[in-house]
Formats: structure tokens, C-alpha cells, sequence
């Protein structure tokens, strides 16, 4: 799907050609795809250019992801969907640079309000793994569940890794103060 949504601070919007070197580049950085189930490390071009070729305007809601574009700077890092044996899940990165600015939450929450509304889902879920405390503290903040702990595999580690399983629910999300 070919959506762009607009934040008080920003633009996400969909993944282009041209976001290939600075994908590479944040990417390329253990301390961001350290955090990540699917992705490499190190992270070449080459990989996102790969990324990119799958990103179609024809993809489901599902499988909808955003580019966070902001003014100034450019490319900053992703947010998006995939289809999870239980449901939607919503994954998220962002570059180092642009850590500890409240920049993910916007996106994140913008992503969802979108994504509720696009979809009428009753629930997406997500998680982290155990050792990253901004993304469950981004998460906790905007309403999602624990539902346990599994492992998963971190392409970058090579390894499974504890992973927090969480969930959101559409009407915890409905409810929530803005």
C-alpha cells in the first residue's frame, strides 16, 4: 500500500530507491541492527538495496511500511508491518543519531492510528529483545501487553536471543490519553 501520513514533526512515507545508502548506513551499526531479529550485520548496501526491491506500492495493509523522513536531516530510520503467525506484528529502528529525541514514539503512534483504522485489527503485536529497554519503554508507554518471553533468532548476533513478547489490543489502544 502506498500511504504517506504526516506527523506534527515529520513524514513517514513510502521506502524509496534513494533511502538505500543511509538503510545501510544506520544499519551497518551493531548497536541498532543488534536490536533486530532480521537483520545482518554488517549490513551492506547491497542489502538494502535487496530490501528496497521488495518494497511494492501493491503490498497489503499488513505489510505496509513507512520511511520516517524528517525536515532537514532525511531518512532516519523505518516502521512498518509484517504478517506473524499470530497477526500483524509492527516493527520499528531507528538510526543512532537520532536516539532520545521522542522521534520513534511519533512514528510509532502515528503508524498504529493508521493501522487500526486502515485495518479494523484487534490486535498487533510486537515485541523486544530482552536487553533493549528504549523500545519496551517506547512500547509500555503506548499500551502494549507482556504476554511472555520466547527466543528468537537476531540475524546480527547469530544467535537466539530472550525475547519480550508483547501485544497491543485496538481497544487499550482507543482508550489510551493522548
Amino acid at each position: 500500500m502506498n500511504v504517506t501520513l504526516r506527523t506534527p514533526r515529520f513524514i513517514l512515507r513510502p521506502a524509496q530507491l534513494g533511502d538505500a545508502e543511509p538503510i545501510a548506513r544506520y544499519l551497518n551499526d551493531f548497536e541498532v541492527a543488534g536490536n533486530l531479529a532480521r537483520v545482518p550485520f554488517p549490513y551492506h548496501l547491497s542489502d538494502a538495496k535487496a530490501w528496497l526491491r521488495t518494497r511494492r506500492p501493491n503490498l497489503p495493509v499488513e505489510e505496509t511500511n513507512f520511511s520516517i523522513e524528517l525536515p532537514g536531516a532525511g531518512f532516519a530510520g523505518h516502521v512498518g508491518f509484517h504478517r506473524g503467525a499470530q497477526g500483524p506484528i509492527i516493527g520499528y529502528w531507528l538510526g543512532q543519531p537520532f536516539w532520545g529525541r521522542g522521534i520513534m514514539t511519533e512514528a510509532v503512534t502515528a503508524s498504529l492510528d493508521w493501522f487500526f483504522e486502515a485495518t479494523g485489527a484487534d490486535t498487533v503485536y510486537s515485541g523486544v529483545f530482552h536487553f533493549n529497554a528504549a523500545s519496551l519503554a517506547i512500547q509500555n508507554k503506548l499500551g502494549f501487553t507482556q504476554t511472555g518471553r520466547s527466543t528468537l533468532l537476531c540475524l546480527a548476533r547469530g544467535a537466539e536471543v530472550e525475547h519480550i513478547d508483547t501485544k497491543l489490543t485496538h481497544g487499550v489502544w482507543k482508550a489510551r490519553e493522548k
